[in-house]
């Protein structure tokens, strides 16, 4: 064996095979056998000598033996190799952690951003899952993110979503759309709440639909049809059509969910128009709730084609790491209904409560027609529990995993099938 290399002698064998097989012009059965158990053995001692050196590296170094530090000066390409994987393994690990700031510093940084939307003269808001964490809307990336969670091999659950309701945050942008210091909100979300909270249809771009939406596509232009329901029961990734009929042309609906791996073409709800529009004319951008590893990938969110200094000042509020960090003006590690509460006494600006009997879906919505009451099996929303179904009143909130719609066949279409071998 070479010092340093970690090889083991078979190599020349198999080195010495393959000169001799072209100087022959090929191998013989019996000479491809040999070389392929020189092969198998080289990569068994390889794999042998990188846990050997794995178990010798989780040693403090005064515990290594003589032996053992002559096996590490050897073997110095699998060392290099095994503390470049430790260091990614705790990059990743550091990224996932959500951290807090102290109080005292959270108030200080909320000051901060109070000053910046008081100064802006065109912000935009951007916000992702963890505005709709306190709606039992669970998040992705988080400690019991669907992807987290996934990942981790266990089983993804959550709250009816008919039951969720507008946050605090969702509230906040809403009184500051209506008192101008909000000019345009680009959403990540599906589930509504925005519009919910009273937001105007034009001040939103809910980029990857809304669970409440269907659409028909035959018309021109597309018919919109707002119902009080989760629409999407029976649509997946490329599998869009919720199973209703256009009132005017009879052509089949389709939900407006963008899942993972398609690209949003509808015109409404996604409003990418107003929402390139928007980011070109902004100042200012607030994020909210989200990790942006999925918006970082929309140039025309963050007006690229600029040069640094004439692009928007950047303001985060997430709990974990995003990619723009080092981008910002600013970053406030906290939950965002307790920075939106603290940003609202700030500017001196009450917080609306939500009230369904004031929720605009219900006068946006296109009743089902007759003999389409039995199209789908979602909880309808009501503006009482008086209005809702017998079986529907006083029923606790389920929390069976989620097996369709755009939130279940969303989560499970990210697990990873196992290899037939």
């Amino acid at each position: 064996m070479r010092p340093g290399c970690g090889l083991p002698c078979e190599a020349e064998a198999e080195a010495r095979v393959s000169r001799g097989a072209m100087a022959a012009g090929g191998l013989s059965r019996s000479e491809r056998k040999a070389a392929e158990r020189v092969r198998r053995l080289r990569e068994e001692q390889q794999r042998d000598r990188l846990r050997q050196v794995s178990r010798i590296l989780r040693k403090a170094a005064v515990e290594r033996s003589a032996e053992e530090v002559r096996l590490l000066a050897e073997s110095g390409d699998l060392v290099t190799e095994l503390q470049g994987r430790s260091r990614r393994r705790e990059g990743l690990k550091r990224r996932q952690e959500e951290v807090c700031d102290d109080p005292e510093e959270l108030r200080g940084k909320v000051r901060e951003l109070a000053s910046a939307i008081r100064n802006a003269k065109y912000l935009v808001v951007y916000t992702g899952a963890g505005i709709s964490t306190a709606a039992s809307i669970p998040d992705y990336r988080g400690p019991n993110g669907v992807w987290t969670l996934l990942q981790k091999g266990r089983s993804v659950s959550a709250a009816d979503l008919s039951e969720a309701e507008p946050t605090l945050t969702h509230m906040s942008i809403t009184r500051l759309h209506e008192q101008k210091l909000v000019q345009h909100v680009v959403s990540q979300n599906c589930d509504g709440l925005h519009l919910r909270s009273g937001l105007p249809r034009t001040a939103i771009s809910e980029l990857h639909g809304n669970m409440y939406i269907e659409v028909c596509t035959s018309c021109v232009p597309n018919r919109e049809y707002v119902r009080v329901f989760d629409v999407t029961e029976r649509t997946a990734l490329h599998r869009h059509q919720t199973g209703r009929t256009c009132h005017k042309c009879g052509a089949q609906l389709r939900d407006t969910i963008v899942h993972f791996g398609e690209r949003g073409t509808l015109g409404q709800p996604l409003n990418w128009e107003a929402a390139t529009e928007a980011a070109s004319r902004a100042d200012t951008i607030l994020c909210l709730g989200s990790s942006l590893k999925v918006l970082k990938k929309y140039p025309r969110l963050w007006c690229m084609t600029k040069p640094p200094s004439r692009r928007p000042k950047l303001y985060i509020v997430n709990l974990q790491w995003t990619p723009k960090d080092d981008w910002a003006a600013l970053k406030l590690h906290g939950k965002c209904d307790d920075v939106m509460r603290l940003l609202m006494a700030e500017l001196g600006l009450e917080i609306p409560a939500y009230s369904r009997w004031q929720d605009p879906i219900f006068s946006l919505a296109t009743p089902l027609r007759a003999g389409e009451e039995g199209s789908h099996s979602r909880k309808s929303l009501c503006r009482s529990r008086e209005e809702a179904p017998p079986g529907d009143r006083g029923a606790p909130l389920s929390s069976a995993p989620i097996l369709g719609g755009w939130f279940g066949r969303g989560c499970t279409k990210r697990t990873k099938r196992k290899k037939v071998t």
